[in-house]
């Protein structure tokens, strides 16, 4: 068994477990449900950390839930900008899919986490038994990706998380329907509360590494073979109706090479939904049902 080295105070679920990667970085994963369940692997978003991932727990019960955290991310180790790639992560992820003696496991991944997933079905496919995707696709939106170029690695302007939380509800036009409560949940899945403001819940350098990868005169890479490669899993998609990163163009296109390709919109969310939306709760419990 793991060793359960500390609790984690951001996660109310329990245990925040390690494990050492290949490189020797100490990496940070939880693990909710049976032992004997359907290993479902949660990867996160680029900036994002494991506790995304509690308020999908309620439709994937029954499941052994898999959540960890990037290095560089929540809990694992700094490693530094030149680890922050959807190569190491991806091989981290495997890594800790060994380290746990799961040969295959089917894959949740939020925005980065999909890529990752993506990338993995055409590497390992065998380590696969099924994929969702939230809220991303094998082609992202210019105007998405300049919108995290222009955040990620900024700390805001500041004093507390209630105060974010407010700049964050009205920043957000394609968010609706989420009371000051749920903003301010989301807020502390961003950021912590220090003495004279706030931090980041990740290395700030991620934001050297994603514009190392960011290049907007140029085009991105063609992740549409990645997609054709994951022919013969179950896929579902999940899709906030006001996402500024997975449009419906390529929604259709993604559909016409997988014509199984399950698809849920959810309305009032941009990108990303919180998987906390019945919506996209009723898709999850469909999706882990199509698996076993």
């Amino acid at each position: 068994m793991p060793d359960q080295d500390r609790l984690s105070a951001e996660d109310p679920t329990g245990e925040t477990l390690f494990f050492t990667s290949p490189d020797g970085a100490r990496l940070a994963y939880c693990l909710d449900g049976p032992e004997d369940g359907l290993p479902v692997l949660c990867l996160a978003g680029l900036t994002r950390t494991k506790e995304d991932f509690i308020p999908a727990l309620p439709a994937l019960a029954g499941c052994r839930v898999i959540r960890m955290d990037y290095r560089g991310r929540g809990e694992s180790d700094f490693t530094g900008a030149a680890t922050y790639t959807i190569a190491q992560e991806g091989a981290d992820a495997l890594a800790l899919l060994d380290h746990l003696g799961v040969g295959r496991a089917a894959l949740l991944g939020t925005s980065r986490g999909g890529l990752i997933g993506m990338v993995l079905a055409q590497l390992v496919r065998e380590r696969l038994i099924g994929l969702c995707l939230n809220d991303i696709g094998p082609e992202i939106a210019p105007a998405g990706l300049s919108g995290i170029a222009a955040r990620i690695g900024r700390t805001p302007q500041a004093r507390s998380l209630a105060e974010v939380a407010l700049q964050m509800a009205a920043n957000s036009p394609g968010f609706t329907g989420l009371s000051a409560t749920d903003w301010l949940a989301y807020a502390a899945r961003l950021f912590r509360e220090v003495p004279g403001g706030l931090a980041l819940r990740y290395d700030p350098a991620l934001h050297d590494a994603f514009l190392a990868g960011y290049d907007p005169t140029q085009p991105l890479p063609d992740l549409w073979p990645q997609w054709e490669a994951s022919r013969g899993l179950p896929v579902a998609l999940i899709r906030g109706v006001n996402s500024d990163l997975l449009s419906p163009a390529t929604v259709a296109r993604m559909l016409r090479i997988r014509p199984d390709l399950a698809v849920t919109e959810i309305p009032g969310r941009g990108h990303v939904p919180f998987l906390d939306e019945p919506e996209a709760l009723a898709a999850l419990t469909s999706w882990t049902g199509a698996l076993a």
